[in-house]
């Protein structure tokens, strides 16, 4: 049973409001005083550079499943897989068996210039086996971040491989995009806000069109069809705008996941926009970090339409949080350019292909296939939907619901009519993760912001682990309508 279906209308009400008004954060305690945030259940980091200094935090002291366990005696719903990362739920027993099982041989890590580890071709080969072959080779990095750098670099060399004078230099991606966090990565990044500070660091050879956002874009009584052609006739566009020749690639997200909050791409939208880029020479590039190995209900998201990229990066749910790690998927004929030029991908990490990292997302990947939880992926997933819709579809503050598999989006709006946005001040997707993890619901929500222009506009992201029930979505989905509820009444 929902913590709040114990109360009235008017007694969460007064609650929420009391938590909203009162400097309270996650789980319900003031982050005034760290003596009284210590005492009750959370910290504030003295040490730690956290994501908010002025803020403190809830301490989590197991987890089992989809639950998380906290210092203050507290069982927390985790809706969220984190940041849509821990796909097989917290305390998994054969993920911790495997690290266990590597690290006792000594070797967690081994410098990759100089050797092999079977467990890591062991991962790679089954990594290019849930693709069908359809791409070559895998190349290991520590985060999403990374890996999106490395693809960075890997779509340049393999131009430069065949000419040392080539004119291609440079990348399309999409506006309100995320892509990483490293400069390169963020430089292919559209999103305004998160690239505010650093622009003038950013690379000048990365050009945007818009994003595929049916909800924001689509004209009343417009296909798909039409809808996709105009998007196809941009980036034809910003193709003649830069010089077809000079372009390396165009990178986009399946389904758009942080910036956006799990805005899925229109059907033959990828492949209308792969075939702009090989009509031009130029690579058709996937980011996959957050909506890939499993989380849209087929192990990559591309393989709901079958739109092979020529490379594609991977990493959340590549090893659900076990171990840090993520990678790049390499097509066979960027692989042949690279074995045919250099003999190598000019580029390198200390921390990349440890074995450690490839016990724990082997064996995770290993239990999603056994397992057949794609499948268990799709069902739930359909089903979070139809009661997302049934629950929330009417709210007038719930301006799109959408997603695919396990990843939905809420995109809230001050008016449903003009899908005006909230001020930002207002902080809405905060004042909903807040209230969600609060003693009255304690459940996670994900939150983000400049969902409607890159700075205004919230959404949280609901993202379940993959080993979801349908008991389970019946709860989740109640109680995230008694969290809308019960904030927007308070406003």
């Amino acid at each position: 049973m929902s913590p709040s279906a114990l109360l009235s209308d008017r007694q969460r009400h007064d609650l929420v409001l009391a938590h909203l008004k009162n400097g309270v954060h996650l789980n319900g305690h003031s982050t005034l005083s760290k003596k009284a945030s210590s005492t009750n259940g959370f910290i504030k980091a003295d040490y730690l550079l956290d994501r908010n200094l002025h803020k403190a935090f809830p301490v989590v002291k197991g987890g089992k499943g989809n639950y998380l366990f906290l210092s203050d005696g507290r069982k927390i719903f985790d809706t969220t897989s984190g940041a849509a990362v821990s796909c097989l739920g917290h305390g998994n027993e054969r993920v911790i068996d495997a690290i266990t099982a590597q690290l006792k041989t000594g070797t967690p890590y081994l410098a990759s210039t100089f050797w092999m580890s079977e467990v890591v071709e062991e991962l790679c080969k089954e990594l290019i086996n849930g693709t069908d072959g359809k791409m070559a080779r895998v190349y290991l990095t520590g985060s999403g971040s990374e890996a999106m750098e490395s693809t960075v670099k890997m779509a340049r060399q393999f131009f430069y491989e065949k000419d040392k004078n080539t004119p291609r230099v440079n990348f399309v991606a999409r506006e309100n995009s995320y892509h990483g966090n490293t400069l390169g990565a963020l430089g292919i990044s559209g999103h305004v806000a998160r690239r505010a500070p650093y622009t003038p660091f950013l690379m000048d050879n990365v050009h945007h069109v818009s994003a595929c956002n049916a909800y924001r874009q689509r004209e009343e009584g417009e296909s798909d069809a039409s809808f996709v052609a105009k998007k196809a006739a941009e980036l034809e566009a910003k193709f003649h705008e830069l010089g077809p020749e000079t372009v390396i690639g165009f990178i986009c997200e399946p389904v758009v996941g942080a910036a956006l909050g799990c805005v899925p791409s229109v059907p033959g939208y990828l492949n209308a926009m792969r075939e702009v880029c090989h009509r031009h020479g130029a690579l058709f590039i996937l980011d996959e970090v957050m909506s890939g190995m499993g989380r849209c209900g087929t192990l990559h998201a591309w393989q709901g339409e079958d739109v092979v990229p020529d490379l594609q990066t991977i990493g959340k749910g590549l090893a659900g949080g076990y171990q840090p790690i993520a990678a790049v998927l390499i097509s066979h004929k960027v692989v042949k350019a690279l074995m045919n030029g250099s003999g190598q991908f000019i580029h390198g990490q200390t921390y990349q292909g440890m074995p450690v990292q490839a016990a724990a997302a082997l064996e995770v990947q290993k239990i999603q296939r056994e397992e057949n939880l794609m499948k268990n992926v799709r069902v739930q997933g359909a089903y979070l939907e139809e009661r997302l819709k049934t629950l929330l579809g009417d709210h007038p503050n719930v301006g799109d619901i959408r997603g695919r598999g396990l990843f939905w989006g809420l995109e809230f709006v001050k008016d449903k009519k003009t899908k005006e946005p909230f001020d930002l001040k207002m902080g809405i997707a905060q004042k909903l993760s807040d209230t969600a993890i609060s003693p009255l619901f304690n459940i996670t929500l994900y939150p983000g912001t400049g969902t409607a222009d890159g700075v205004k506009g919230d959404h949280v992201i609901i993202a379940p682990s993959y080993i979801v029930t349908r008991e389970e979505v019946d709860y989740i989905v109640k109680v995230i309508a008694d969290v809308v509820h019960s904030v927007f009444s308070t406003i």
